[in-house]
């Protein structure tokens, strides 16, 4: 089968497409012929080796070849014991641990899978999942008439997460590059900062801040929380989620502030309520390029550099 592989961290250049055999499922696997595999920033991540926390199970070199865990495809073979699933079947899922879908076919656990409804196409059932999971969870005890600051909020779960807590009532400030602001209000932000102009860390004060890019110092992200606010993140640098869980954890109980990293809960069970939301016509998903195999090495630059608007998808087949 085609795959993009590396066996090196670095940019995009170290990509290449190669003729690798097809994997065989193990017992409570799935062999999944894939359709559609979305980006997410932690592709980026894996494939630079950085932030050192995605060098987890390889720390001099890449623990799996083959990079891409927000799958969807149909159902090519399953193991002995699974019962969920049965070949020919649309399914879509985060494969974080086994990754493998920037190629035809990937082999991902049973428990990593949900069925796809009928009404999204592969591509959009592609984007959900660990976008899905982290916009639920970061925006899960927003209530009516709450200041709410997505930092990130552009990207793949901004997206999601802008229009979850505008379902919730809340007043919404997204913070992006500044192409993106304008993508911001058409999702529902209220008001839109662009990061390179403006310093979100002296506006406020916000009752929950949800930090998809996490960089600043935790001083300066409570002070632009109001008293019994809370701050969360989720991706950013080592050190900036290290500082969130030790420092801020302390200087935020001692000002009232709530500061602490979004410890993301994976499985369908965490996105397909999600799911269920755009398939009623509540939540959007937005798809702004879609890429062919070969040029999965483009894809993932446009989402380094920060382009996406929303989210990026690989399409390896027909995504109807």
């Amino acid at each position: 089968m085609r795959a993009v592989v590396y066996d090196r961290y670095g940019g995009p250049e170290v990509l290449s497409i190669a003729e690798i055999p097809v994997p065989s499922p193990g017992p409570k696997q799935v062999l999944v012929q894939v359709h559609a595999t979305s980006i997410n920033l932690s592709d980026w991540e894996t494939l630079l080796g950085t932030p050192l926390y995605s060098r987890i199970g390889g720390l001099r070199a890449p623990r799996r070849p083959v990079l891409g865990s927000d799958i969807a495809g149909r159902v090519e073979a399953v193991g002995s014991e699974v019962t969920r699933f049965a070949p020919g079947d649309a399914v879509y899922g985060d494969n974080l641990a086994l990754k493998g879908g920037f190629a035809e076919y990937a082999v991902a656990p049973e428990s990593a899978l949900a069925g796809k409804p009928a009404s999204l196409s592969f591509a959009e059932a592609s984007a959900l999942p660990q976008a899905a999971a982290i916009a639920l969870q970061g925006t899960a005890d927003i209530t009516a008439g709450m200041s709410v600051l997505i930092n990130g909020a552009g990207g793949g779960s901004g997206a999601f997460a802008i229009q979850l807590a505008k379902r919730a009532g809340a007043h919404v400030t997204g913070v992006d590059n500044a192409a993106k602001l304008a993508f911001m209000r058409t999702l529902g932000a209220d008001e839109v900062i662009d990061y390179r102009a403006g310093d979100f860390t002296r506006t406020g004060p916000y009752d929950r801040i949800l930090d998809l890019v996490a960089h600043r110092s935790v001083f300066a992200c409570r002070r632009s929380l109001a008293r019994g606010g809370r701050y969360r993140c989720v991706g950013g640098t080592t050190r900036a989620l290290l500082r969130t869980t030790t420092v801020g954890a302390v200087a935020g109980l001692l000002t009232g502030r709530r500061l602490g990293v979004l410890a993301v809960r994976e499985g369908p069970t965490h996105f397909t309520p999600l799911a269920d939301l755009c398939v009623a016509g509540r939540i959007d998903i937005h798809i702004d390029r879609s890429f062919p195999l070969d040029k999965t090495a483009a894809a993932l630059a446009h989402v380094g550099a920060g382009h996406a608007l929303g989210k990026a998808v690989v399409e390896i087949r027909g995504t109807g």
